[in-house]
């Protein structure tokens, strides 16, 4: 039976200053991404912990459990198909699984690397599957086919992947950063950054203005994404894993999905005002 799990943080909390809603009964291990469905407010979770999991948020805050699954190893991505009937995971085990979660199905690999995945991207408008990997490679997916339609050389490991169609975006190693036009502009001009810092922000595009400096936690944001209609943010507060191994400590870490509702005076755009003091 689906619980309601949700909880409201009213006091402020060293992980939680915004007072954001709080999901309980998190991953056990570092939380490596956020994605909810383009359909409903559905939020999926990966994690080391090899698990991947599924809640419905309501607009109170309050969550409930839908679905759980899990990979051999640890997960480090994931993506829903535009039409929101299922999520697309990927990780260590060096494999993208596709689940039809809604369905009740069981996830099938559809996708195979020659080292972990590391970003993963669904391009409705290819009917694409896109993997970025360790083996410094993308990979295009049709997934009703076992091999890749096409497969794009990295000069470095793949660490960051986003396509907002006709341009997918690929950060690797060693600061690489490459534009990959694949053809109709859709341009959003607002949009949220979080890292290690424990920070969010929410940032204007064309301004290149930021448009609200959130309270810092006093752990990592490694991972965060909007819901379909921007209503909501989500976000992890969780070790990263950019200080080594050395500096965590499974056994007393602590790991948080929190869930911040935007204020418009958060994600407004703000009028540009140019050298001369003129808008």
């Amino acid at each position: 039976m689906a619980a309601t799990f949700g909880t409201i943080n009213t006091a402020t909390s060293p992980h939680n200053p915004n007072k954001s809603f709080e999901i309980a009964q998190p991953p056990n291990d570092s939380i490596s991404s956020l994605s909810f469905s383009p359909k409903a407010n559905y939020l999926v979770a990966t994690s080391w912990d090899n698990q991947v999991r599924c809640w419905e948020v309501l607009q109170t805050g309050a969550s409930m459990p839908k679905a759980a699954m899990s990979h051999d190893q640890p997960v480090l991505c994931s993506t829903w198909k535009d039409d929101g009937t299922a999520v697309f995971s990927a990780g260590c085990d060096k494999q993208a699984k596709m689940w039809p979660l809604l369905t009740g199905g069981q996830p099938v690999t559809v996708a195979m690397h020659d080292a972990p995945i590391k970003e993963i991207a669904w391009i409705p408008e290819m009917n694409l599957l896109a993997t970025g990997s360790w083996d410094k490679t993308i990979k295009y997916w049709d997934t009703r086919q076992s091999n890749p339609v096409h497969t794009q050389q990295l000069p470095e490991r793949c660490f960051a992947l986003s396509v907002r169609h006709p341009l997918m975006v690929v950060g690797t190693a060693d600061r690489n950063l490459i534009i990959f036009n694949l053809q109709n502009p859709q341009i959003h001009q607002t949009f949220a950054t979080a890292g290690s810092d424990g920070a969010f922000n929410f940032w204007d595009k064309d301004s290149k203005q930021r448009l609200k400096a959130m309270a810092r936690s006093n752990q990592p944001i490694p991972c965060s994404t909007f819901n379909s209609d921007g209503s909501l943010y989500a976000y992890a507060v969780s070790y990263d894993w950019s200080k080594g191994a050395e500096n965590h400590n499974p056994s007393t870490a602590k790991h948080y999905i929190l869930l911040h509702v935007p204020q418009e005076s958060e994600i407004k755009g703000k009028p540009r005002v140019t050298t001369s003091g003129r808008k």
